[in-house]
């Protein structure tokens, strides 16, 4: 070992971090580093570089890859003695040590309260590494590049001391994986200084004890007065609870005013009655069945959410845990979600003032992808939130049953936050002190650099994955060192009396006092202002409790479609538009002077303007939505004369009235689950903000199911949480194979129930437009599912006149009739949804067939019962009545919509099927396959019932 390092130069080899950072630190402040090196580094100023450049302020990497050639071709000397030499090398020696320390001593410290195993000897952390001896331990060194004292110089026993206590002892820090130097000096001044020991006063200690006797307690209670019932028990794991309590008041005292949380299963419980406030005996009523039942579904206790105003040192402030369901780290985007919309709802561009908090489980933190899809927004300007604070969990056995060697591939749990460079605090959740510590610096750091940060609470489960688990029927050896421990309260309660902070009986009384706080159903956190209303806050009031409607007044007087398309046209004069671009805009301008028929991406930016003109704010993400998949929108307009990326870009729909409400349009990672997630979340905190989300394909919504199922379908009737996104889901059979063709229209069928949520299939501009406008004009908010077109975005049969922008509503059902068709001589009505309305349409005119009517469905779900049943009213003598979709037979609409058209039929006419056949896959991959079922689906709407047919 000591014949590897000897062979690298004390400018090379492992020595090049240290010099890098030295050389880092001399670039931000040359009296920052010893003298022999300010006058090195001073020299190397006037030293070419390796290429032969001027080497005046060359980044340091440069510099560093110059030292290891000169050290290589041994043409770099040092002007000094062999002695100065000699200390010089001593002196890098321990600044690689000290280098190491930072790096690698997390990997030494304290962090296991259950110490089942010895702590793995790390070679680099030893002084024997360095060619340092016992000999070398009183000799003076330079630490001018360290905070552990004021002196310039210290002995390295003196500096081993120091390094050992900051950063091995139970606390251990990663953060020199950052490449931003003043972070990394940010890190080393805070824990170095006080290396890394907390120092709090006596009643800040035991604040800190009534904390862990407040979540001991509440579990204690709980285990005992409701024998074997699911709590998720956070015994074991009592720390978080303080470093919960010190982070809101942390973040209230440095000018955050609202905290949105979320978090799993384990210590929700916990969090609610100690952290948030709920009072215990509505907790209670809940385990006794008494509270009250107010929605349709509604779900467990401890996937409820909560909100509620706590006083801080800094004033009020909001706190907000987020609803989840069981999928865990699904609640990530949507926590992002909720915060970003509280940001812009106060103006809060930096974060400053609104503060996300994710709770995780080690297990599902290293696990679940969508905690790193979550993880990669955070610094995206659409989608940037000021910083997450990260709490997790660390109970060393994921959920149950799994051996860590199999929990994951990872050195720490919390790798995966390295991507984004977040700092990570793992701390002994045995000592509570340091846990608060943690906090502090967490929410210094997120409030100083508007970044993530992670601090992991390394602990253990008492008891099962749920009450009623037996983990020693797996885990025997890890739960005989848990039968042994006392639990965290108990030590700390035994080292403040061992201090004198508190008398022998102190413990005891605090637990005596909470339990009669449990017995008589009060409050056991900070206190909760119960008439205190922020100005920010959002009434959701006007929004609930309304009947379902399909009518909305959302045409417009021509004047303002007018000039509101006029505005959408218009750009500053020197900009240039791409030719293809600048044909878009006049035939756009064109349409607003109704000299053509307006198109679809005309009808979508027509409805976006006119929201914005009157005070709604719209909101679009996904991928390519500035552009449009299919080029057709065209909101983000791009001047080919631009000399920067950043810069040379202009939206017309941010420029069409004074004082308009905002329109924001983001390109968006390639990740539909966390933005969907993040999208929901928006909308569930601002009701009149036009909130969507457009997949780039219809069919990849498939990989946010999640988001769908237990939060867009169900939050509602689970969580009486009311919301308004809108998801745009391209959707057409043109034959370009399985993931270009469907959206799954049968999933978004299958969970639709309770009037929980719209799915529209429309099939003009108008309606589009229509559609859109009513979403925000109408005074409820439900999740609109709409399934766009793809071919339709252009063709002519889409397009509407501008008069129909300017009367009428969005239409749930539209007929269309044969140009020579009377309908008391229609025989067949085939109804439809989506584009294929058109090929009927030419169908029945190429096989003149004057006596069958088309009724297209633009509405699903709700079905319009009303309306579908007037129109198959009007035509009294047809007998056949046939639902045709490009779908198989096995997807699409057909197995949900053939009930509700069988319901308003007439009395003796027949209910049968034309589409393609059932199939495993949503689509043919081969184009002339695609045709010939294109061409027999057609063929089948207007030939003889077949197959399975339903009598009236």
């Amino acid at each position: 070992m000591m014949q590897q390092y000897r062979s690298n130069s004390y400018l090379f080899g492992g020595n090049a971090p240290y010099v890098e950072e030295l050389y880092e630190a001399y670039l931000d402040n040359p009296g920052s580093v010893p003298d022999n090196w300010r006058a090195y580094f001073d020299n190397l100023q006037h030293v070419p570089a390796v290429d032969g450049s001027d080497s005046r302020d060359v980044a340091h990497a440069p510099v560093v890859e110059s030292f290891a050639q000169r050290a290589k071709a041994n043409a770099f000397t040092l002007k000094a003695s062999a002695t100065d030499l000699a200390v010089a090398r001593k002196q890098v020696h321990v600044q690689s040590l000290i280098a190491a320390y930072r790096v690698l001593g997390s990997r030494w410290a304290d962090l296991d309260p259950l110490k089942r195993t010895e702590r793995a000897k790390i070679p680099e952390l030893e002084p024997a590494f360095y060619d340092l001896s016992e000999s070398d331990m009183d000799i003076m060194f330079s630490a001018a590049n360290t905070y552990f004292s004021k002196a310039e110089n210290m002995s390295l026993r003196e500096i081993l001391q120091a390094l050992r206590e900051t950063y091995c002892g139970t606390i251990g820090v990663e953060f020199m994986h950052g490449t931003d130097p003043a972070e990394k000096r940010w890190w080393q001044e805070r824990l170095e200084s006080s290396r890394s020991k907390p120092n709090f006063t006596v009643d800040e200690k035991k604040h800190i004890l009534e904390r862990l006797t407040a979540a001991e307690g509440l579990e204690r209670y709980l285990h005992t007065k409701y024998v074997g019932q699911k709590r998720f028990s956070l015994e074991g794991g009592e720390s978080f609870i303080a470093s919960m309590d010190e982070l809101v008041q942390r973040a209230g005292g440095k000018g955050v005013q609202e905290i949105v949380i979320g978090m799993a299963h384990r210590g929700r419980l916990n969090v609610l009655v100690n952290t948030l406030g709920k009072m215990p005996k509505d907790l209670f009523a809940e385990f006794d069945h008494t509270a009250p039942e107010a929605l349709p579904s509604g779900d467990v206790k401890y996937h409820q959410g909560f909100s509620s105003d706590v006083t801080t040192v800094g004033g009020p402030v909001h706190l907000s845990l987020a609803f989840n369901p069981s999928h865990l780290e699904i609640v990530n985007p949507v926590v992002e979600g909720s915060a970003k919309a509280r940001m812009d709802r106060r103006g809060d561009k930096s974060g400053s003032q609104v503060l996300p908090v994710q709770v995780h489980g080690d297990a599902a933190f290293a696990g679940q992808g969508v905690v790193m899809e979550t993880l990669a927004l955070a610094k995206t300007r659409g989608y940037f939130t000021g910083g997450t604070v990260h709490l997790v969990v660390n109970n060393q056995i994921g959920f149950t049953t799994s051996d860590p060697r199999d929990s994951r591939s990872t050195l720490y749990c919390t790798d995966v936050v390295k991507m984004i460079e977040a700092p990570v605090l793992h701390v002994n959740g045995d000592d509570p002190e340091a846990v608060v510590l943690c906090t502090q610096l967490a929410m210094d750091y997120r409030q100083q650099f508007q970044k993530d940060v992670v601090v992991d609470i390394v602990c253990f489960r008492k008891l099962g994955h749920n009450e009623q688990d037996t983990p020693s029927l797996t885990q025997p050896l890890m739960y005989k060192k848990i039968a042994q421990h006392p639990g965290t309260r108990k030590l700390y309660g035994d080292k403040l009396v061992a201090q004198g902070v508190l008398a022998e009986d102190g413990p005891d009384q605090m637990v005596k006092a909470f339990r009669s706080a449990m017995d008589e159903g009060r409050h056991t956190s900070n206190p909760v202002l119960t008439n205190f209303k922020s100005k920010y806050a959002v009434d959701w009031v006007p929004f609930l409790g309304k009947k379902w409607t399909d009518a909305a007044d959302t045409a417009l007087p021509l004047a303002e479609v007018k000039r509101l398309a006029e505005r959408v046209t218009t750009v500053p004069p020197t900009f240039k538009l791409h030719p293809l671009v600048e044909k878009v805009l006049a035939d756009r301008a064109a349409m607003g002077r109704a000299e053509i028929n307006v198109d679809w991406g005309m009808g979508e930016t027509l409805a976006y303007a006119s929201l914005v003109a009157s005070g709604y704010a719209v909101r679009l993400s996904g991928e390519d939505c500035g552009r449009g998949t299919f080029t057709h929108r065209h909101s983000v307009l791009h001047d080919q004369n631009r000399e920067k990326w950043d810069t040379g870009t202009y939206v017309p729909l941010q420029n069409v009235a004074d004082g308009q409400a905002p329109f924001v349009v983001i390109d968006s990672i390639l990740s539909e689950e966390a933005v969907l997630g993040f999208e929901y979340g928006y909308a569930s905190a601002e009701p009149n903000t036009l909130t969507i989300w457009e997949a780039q394909f219809g069919d990849f919504a498939n990989g946010a199911q999640v988001v769908i199922d237990q939060f867009i379908a169900s939050g509602e009737v689970k969580w009486g949480r009311a919301n308004g996104l809108v998801m745009l889901l391209p959707h057409g059979y043109e034959g370009q194979g399985p993931e270009h063709s469907s959206a799954r229209l049968e999933r978004f069928m299958q969970l639709a129930a309770d009037n929980n949520m719209q799915i529209v299939q429309p099939t003009s501009a108008s309606q589009i437009f229509h559609l859109l406008r009513r979403q925000m004009v109408r005074q409820f908010r439900k999740p609109l599912i709409i399934f766009s077109p793809k071919s339709l975005l252009r063709a002519k049969d889409a397009t509407s006149p501008l008069a129909e922008f300017t009367r009428g509503e969005f239409r749930t059902v539209m007929t269309s009739l044969h140009p020579q068709a009377e309908a008391d001589k229609v025989k067949r009505v085939v109804c439809c949804s989506g584009k294929v309305v058109y090929d009927l349409i030419r169908k029945r005119e190429e096989k003149k067939a004057a006596d069958v009517a088309i009724i297209r469905v633009e509405q699903l779900y709700p079905f319009p019962h009303k309306a579908f049943a007037a129109e198959l009213k009007r035509f009294p003598n047809a007998t056949e009545v046939v639902w045709c979709q490009d779908e198989p037979q096995n997807q699409g609409a057909w197995f949900f919509v053939q009930h509700y058209v069988h319901e308003n039929m007439l009395e003796g006419q027949k209910l049968g099927y034309a589409g393609r056949p059932p199939s495993a896959s949503p689509a043919v991959g081969y184009s002339h396959l695609h045709q010939e079922q294109q061409k027999t689906l057609l063929e089948q709407a207007y030939g003889k019932l077949k197959g399975f047919v339903l009598t009236k």
